[in-house]
């Protein structure tokens, strides 16, 4: 298993949405900043999310095994990275996920 590297790419806000359904003063994500890195082995990375993870994990799990494309080869142009977000619909933060050749620490050791 590899080491899947993590950026952050983008916190957003849908300010909209936030106003209609969202609590008093709720902001972008307050637990994610841009260009934050993360390197996921067999888990979730201490300090990243744990909503993010929940949404992100499927990607992080194929790469780190191999996966080099997705969808029929018709989503992402570069072998072995996938763009994904959290599934906070009033302040989602996109990452993108990239497969390395650096050897993930096996849980079972």
């Amino acid at each position: 298993m590899k080491k899947v590297k993590i950026t952050v790419l983008r916190a957003t806000f849908n300010e909209d949405l936030a106003r209609e359904y969202g609590m008093p003063g709720l902001t972008a994500c307050p637990a994610m900043k841009e260009r934050q890195v993360f390197y996921a082995g067999a888990g979730k990375p201490d300090g990243l999310c744990d909503g993010a993870w929940r949404s992100i994990h499927q990607y992080v799990f194929a790469l780190a095994n191999g996966a080099r494309q997705f969808w029929f080869d018709d989503w992402i142009r570069r072998p072995g990275v996938a763009i994904a977000c959290c599934n906070d619909g009033l302040r989602p933060v996109f990452f993108k996920l990239e497969a390395t050749d650096e050897e993930a620490e096996s849980p079972f050791i």
